[in-house]
């Protein structure tokens, strides 16, 4: 007989009246503000007025979001937006009331769009303010991001979606919330697992001067580790829209192929810099 675990958790943690809170919301706020703490703790390990994080989380959490949805209306649903006037400004509401559910939540976000979207955010706030260099700033943000890209990807465990194909493998998990009757490969899990292994990982480097001053480092492992995971995974994941059934790679796999480059690119740069500094003391 072929083990399973079946998943039925309502989505919803409690509800009054038309309130509702769930357990993506919860999550996502979590990851957020655990990220927060990690950030704050560096900044207080290398002397940094912590009045200067706050603005810096403002910056990451709006770029990030606006990022997210524009990449979710551009890569995946960009017909339906451009079908007429109406559509196309719902691009610009990624908080949505459904009131058939009595639900407000986010209609559709990319964490492809949401790198992106840090990466243009924190150039804003290097370009009009800050002292630091733009890449000593999304060295330390990424370091905590894996942390809330797994909190996230609970939250989808909890919505019962973005999960993979049918599995006989004994941790496949049956979603009773979408009627299903078969196992599939918990992908959300496969994800989050991956996402706190490289925080740990960029937390452990960072302890390191050597690595910690390397320019660009940070940010290469965390794209290259980040979006290779995504890729890997992405194939025992159903689609997510229609066009993509016809694809031998999806969407996702498309688009992390060149932020997977720019981060090897990171890392090689970064390789080169500290070999240079070495002969230099040498």
């Amino acid at each position: 007989m072929i083990c399973s675990i079946v998943w039925d958790v309502n989505p919803i943690i409690f509800e009054l009246g038309s309130f509702q809170l769930r357990y993506y919301g919860t999550f996502f706020v979590i990851g957020l503000i655990l990220s927060y703490f990690i950030v704050k703790k560096i900044y207080k390990i290398e002397n940094l007025p912590i009045k200067e994080l706050d603005k810096l989380s403002m910056y990451v959490v709006v770029g990030g979001l606006i990022g997210a949805r524009i990449g979710h209306c551009l890569f995946y649903e960009w017909s339906y937006y451009t079908v007429n006037f109406s559509n196309f400004i719902e691009i610009l509401l990624p908080i949505k009331f459904q009131p058939e559910i009595h639900f407000i939540g986010y209609q559709g976000l990319a964490s492809h769009g949401g790198a992106l979207g840090v990466i243009i955010a924190l150039f804003i706030l290097k370009f009009y303010s800050e002292k630091k260099s733009f890449l000593w700033l999304i060295d330390r943000v990424v370091i905590p991001t894996g942390f809330a890209g797994a909190f996230i990807r609970l939250g989808n465990l909890f919505n019962s979606e973005i999960y993979g194909h049918q599995t006989d493998l004994p941790w496949g998990f049956i979603f009773k919330q979408n009627g299903d009757t078969f196992a599939s490969h918990p992908t959300q899990i496969y994800e989050a697992i991956c996402y706190v292994a490289i925080s740990i990982l960029l937390l452990i480097l960072y302890k390191n001067e050597k690595f910690r001053n390397s320019k660009g480092l940070f940010l290469g492992l965390f794209l290259t580790l980040v979006f290779s995971c995504r890729f890997f995974i992405e194939f025992l994941k159903n689609t997510q829209v229609e066009f993509e059934n016809s694809m031998y790679l999806n969407m996702g796999q498309i688009l992390s192929i060149p932020l997977i480059l720019l981060g090897l690119g990171l890392i090689l740069n970064s390789i080169i810099r500290l070999k240079s500094k070495k002969k230099i003391v040498n």
